[in-house]
């Protein structure tokens, strides 16, 4: 597949944030992980729609390239604030999303 790189680095980084948000609600302290768990929900979504759209012919993608980079590198400063393993893996692979993002562009 064309974007085979970006698309695996994309659906890694949705099953992080899906799986950091939903455990981020069993915190003790909720309402301090709420900015977490919803940079983690719009990452995801994010991520998802560009690994939809690069799975089709369809080119004009750069625009949406660049915004999931942004969010990913937002959404794993985010999760880096945390202490919590799920955040720590969840930021790895944002960032590891946002390099992959990075790389498709050159």
């Amino acid at each position: 597949m064309r974007n085979e790189k970006l698309i695996h680095a994309l659906g890694s980084c949705i099953n992080h944030c899906n799986y950091c948000a939903d455990a981020c609600l069993d915190e003790d302290n909720i309402s301090m992980m709420k900015n977490c768990i919803r940079m983690d929900r719009v990452c995801a979504e994010v991520c998802s729609s560009l690994a939809q759209i690069l799975a089709t012919s369809y080119t004009d993608v750069q625009g949406l390239v660049d915004y999931c980079k942004n969010i990913c590198e937002a959404c794993a400063d985010e999760c880096s604030r945390h202490d919590h393993e799920h955040c720590k893996l969840c930021a790895k692979a944002c960032r590891e999303c946002a390099q992959a993002c990075d790389e498709f562009s050159k």
